[in-house]
């Protein structure tokens, strides 16, 4: 069973170029380790062969809105800095049981943030569909 694992982080209270994204007030130490402890993770999901995909995400005042206008063409919107959280990055992961995706993300919840302590990140977990939902009869 493959599984999305969404990490939500907190943003900050700075503003500025990074829309306020907490990790940019950390130490260089602090955020090396954390970035370190992705890579741990990652080269763990790889040995274990569970890893499919994972990527950390840009900022989110670089993020965009897109609707299609009537007429087709792209409608933007953004960036949306009242929100309190903000996707931060995602795994995706193959699986044996929805335990394990657990598992991972409670590993993944315990990424160190400034001082080496346990950030405790909410990780939102969600199958991977393979095919859309079967109709009920």
């Amino acid at each position: 069973m493959k599984y999305m694992l969404m990490m939500h982080a907190p943003r900050g209270t700075a503003g500025g170029q990074d829309g306020g994204w907490a990790v940019g007030q950390w130490s260089p130490d602090d955020f090396r380790a954390h970035i370190a402890f992705m890579f741990d993770v990652n080269r763990e999901l790889t040995a274990a062969g569970e890893w499919v995909d994972g990527q950390g995400l840009a900022a989110p005042a670089e993020a965009t809105l897109v609707r299609a206008r009537p007429d087709g063409t792209p409608d933007t919107d953004g960036p949306f800095a009242e929100t309190k959280e903000y996707l931060a990055g995602y795994w995706i992961v193959d699986v044996d049981s929805p335990a394990r995706a657990h598992a991972i993300a409670a590993r993944i919840s315990t990424a160190p943030g400034p001082g080496g302590a346990p950030l405790r990140m909410p990780i939102e977990v969600r199958q991977v569909m393979s095919a859309p939902p079967a109709p009920e009869a």
